[in-house]
């Protein structure tokens, strides 16, 4: 595709897809995201025409510009989103499909252990969220979803989310998740925490009953919601007595 035709799939992808975006004046002249991504087709260019160092340095202007890090040398589809798009690493060998979106702090990057193809690729429609990693010539397969600050060392089959340290895949049901939507992914961390929440609310409830912390043993995993519930009320009820006879 011609870079003026890619570019003008890239100024078309942000103004169906960012409510900020107001106009095409607004994108070409603001957008750090589109600047880098014009910059990086001119330097792409050169680069497949042998003149590297050219390519190089527009690549490298463009970075001190921007804040944006796009090797010359990779290759990149056309309808593009760079959301924000401020730390933002795409390596060498990284190939991305058309109509994906990346937002700030991401890195398709390398592990250092790899020659050749050292880089990611991503299928068509994939969406990164800010702060992901991408690391490692993996395959992110076609409308997959990188929840936020996760890391990513292995494939990822098509229509996934992929959540956590080091990422993992939760299960859609074959479903594909609703485009740019980065509330409805799963939280893991969250999730880990509840469960602790009512770990814990059982063994005060146990230490309470039993009158002894060192000679108790206890189930925790076979613990039902409903004790749970009640454990939980009692100690919120607890707690807000606590605070009123300090008052």
């Amino acid at each position: 595709m011609k870079i003026r035709q890619a570019k003008k799939r890239d100024l078309q992808k942000i103004l169906q897809n960012d409510p900020a975006a107001t106009s095409a004046w607004v994108v070409k002249r603001t957008y750090t995201g589109y600047k880098a991504l014009c910059a990086y087709r001119r330097a792409h260019w050169c680069w497949q025409k042998g003149l590297k160092d050219l390519a190089l340095y527009i690549s490298y202007k463009a970075k001190v510009k921007t804040g944006i890090d796009i090797h010359p040398a990779a290759t990149i589809g056309s309808g593009i989103f760079i959301d924000h798009g401020v730390g933002l690493v795409i390596g060498e060998t990284t190939e991305i499909g058309d109509d994906c979106v990346l937002y700030q702090g991401v890195t398709l990057g390398g592990t250092g252990k790899d020659t050749g193809k050292r880089h990611p690729t991503l299928e068509e429609g994939v969406m990164v969220s800010a702060g992901a990693k991408v690391l490692g010539p993996v395959r992110v397969g076609a409308y997959s979803k990188i929840g936020a600050g996760s890391v990513v060392l292995k494939d990822v089959p098509p229509h996934s989310t992929v959540v956590g340290v080091p990422g993992r895949v939760v299960k859609q049901c074959g479903k594909r998740v609703a485009d740019m939507d980065q509330i409805l992914l799963p939280d893991p961390i969250m999730e880990e925490f509840k469960r602790l929440n009512k770990r814990i609310y059982g063994l005060e409830k146990a230490l309470d009953v039993h009158s002894c912390r060192y000679s108790i043993t206890l189930d925790e995993d076979n613990l039902c919601p409903a004790e749970v519930e009640e454990f939980e009320t009692e100690y919120l009820q607890k707690q807000h007595a606590d605070e009123d006879k300090q008052q």
